[in-house]
């Protein structure tokens, strides 16, 4: 068993955290706000990102960055792909060179169109960087309801080893080291499934939905193999995997803002009713200039970005859309 440090306190940190502790890990979580810190110390939960669960006992949280990592072999970053160079470089001068970080964040940065692994590295570079992925709600993760994701790392052995302490008999974990895939499959599906919310919230039905799905997926790829990535993960848990659940699920937020976009809501009405972060939102657009570099179409991605980002009725996107040329699929 290792000592593991948790960056951030959100849902999917704290989820990780208690499934971490409860399979005899000792886990100790940093927290942004004291409130947070007490909240989880005190009275053992974390009400606004997993109502209704309690934390163990034996996890604990502190606002200190040093006594956070102190000891720990390996430290999970659990915060927002917008926030992760600044938190890296904060803890810099906290990472010894035999930590493993784990990033669990999905998205890319935006201006210099990083995967996160990317970012992670040039403020870390004496930590090897491996990424978690995959079909994984944090509010079914913390309820213990059987749940698979995967480990990537060019370092095939560092991501076994993470397997081997991650994986438990409700969290199994495969490996993979196809890093440019992986990642990209996470941030780009994002989008993909603020297009099936805007589908739910016009009232459209379960034939447009799978062929977003699908088409999303060939987009996904498309990008995905310009950038070094290999076509097989994209149909893997990173890929369909973790779009399914994201383009399905009322736990994904992408979906719940997508509904609320087509709905009729302005994208930032959205944000302040989803209250979270909507990764595909802070993605779309390095997405869109991803696409400008390799020379990949992603007519889904740029319809969305027109709609988040340059006023396009949603109406009108679908049907520029479906009245694009015929071509072969």
């Amino acid at each position: 068993m290792k000592k593991i440090a948790v960056i951030g306190s959100g849902s999917w940190g704290t989820a990780l955290a208690i499934i971490l502790t409860k399979y005899g890990h000792e886990v100790k979580m940093w927290a942004r706000s004291q409130s947070a810190v007490e909240e989880i110390n005190q009275k053992h939960t974390i009400h606004k990102y997993l109502p209704g669960v309690i934390l163990p006992d034996t996890l604990t949280a502190t606002t200190d960055r040093a006594a956070a990592l102190e000891g720990a072999e390996i430290v999970i970053s659990a915060v927002p792909s917008r926030a992760v160079r600044q938190t890296m470089m904060d803890f810099a001068p906290y990472f010894l060179p035999h930590m493993v970080i784990v990033n669990v964040a999905k998205g890319l940065e935006d201006g210099s169109l990083l995967r996160l692994s990317q970012v992670i590295k040039e403020c870390v570079p004496q930590c090897e960087v491996c990424v978690l992925s995959g079909p994984s709600h944090a509010e079914e993760v913390a309820r213990e309801i059987p749940t698979t994701c995967l480990i990537a790392s060019e370092n095939e052995e560092v991501a076994k080893m993470v397997q081997s302490e991650f994986m438990n008999p409700r969290f199994r974990i495969y490996t993979n080291t196809d890093m440019i895939g992986v990642e990209m499959g996470a941030a780009l599906k994002n989008i993909i499934a603020l297009a099936a919310g805007i589908n739910d919230g016009l009232g459209f039905g379960d034939n447009s939905k799978a062929a977003l799905m699908t088409r999303g997926i060939a987009e996904m790829k498309r990008l995905g193999i310009a950038m070094g990535g290999k076509a097989e993960t994209f149909a893997g848990l990173s890929g369909i995997g973790d779009l399914i659940v994201t383009c399905t699920s009322m736990h994904s937020r992408n979906r719940r803002a997508g509904i609320l976009l087509g709905q009729g809501k302005s994208l930032q009405e959205t944000l302040d009713e989803v209250q979270m972060v909507v990764e595909g939102v802070n993605t779309v657009q390095a997405a869109c200039h991803l696409a400008d570099k390799y020379h990949v179409d992603l007519p889904i991605t740029r319809a969305i970005n027109d709609v988040l980002f340059h006023g396009k009725n949603v109406e009108t996107a679908v049907l520029e859309l479906m009245t694009r040329d015929s071509k072969p699929e």
